[in-house]
């Protein structure tokens, strides 16, 4: 069992149809956690409880992201969101899956693995997004 940060083959297509809309107020992206035993990575399609993390103040599917507007980063197109933070938790997880919660079937953007489990005790489980830029965010296509 592995997890492997990518951008998902299926999101790429989906961008391409239209599917997803980052500035649009009827598509909301959540971000769910995922234990060490998932399988993701590139050919994931859609969220699912499979593995899925769970404990104290974290449910299932995770939680909203706050989208800030895609732009451009010289020639690159970048999407970031504000961190996220689950608060008083008591969870572990080995990384996570960005999904758009109100399109059809709960498609999958990308997964990213933590490098290891990250686990919180009755406190703050954060989730900090890397800088907005060609090079670090979390969603570019260059």
């Amino acid at each position: 069992m592995a997890i492997t940060s990518a951008i998902t083959t299926s999101f790429k297509v989906e961008a391409l149809k239209g599917v997803h809309n980052f500035t649009a107020d009827n598509d909301q992206f959540k971000l769910a956690l995922y234990t060490s035993s998932a399988t993701m990575g590139a050919a994931t399609t859609a969220y699912s409880t499979a593995q899925e993390a769970s404990g104290t103040n974290y449910t299932a599917k995770g939680a909203f992201l706050t989208s800030i507007t895609p732009v451009a980063s010289g020639t690159t197109a970048i999407v970031d969101f504000s961190d996220l933070t689950f608060g008083t938790a008591t969870v572990t997880a080995r990384g996570c899956m960005i999904f758009n919660e109100v399109a059809s079937g709960d498609p999958a953007v990308c997964v990213v693995d933590f490098g290891g489990d990250k686990t919180s005790t009755a406190g703050n489980f954060t989730i900090v997004f890397p800088a907005a830029n060609a090079t670090a965010a979390i969603i570019r296509l260059a």
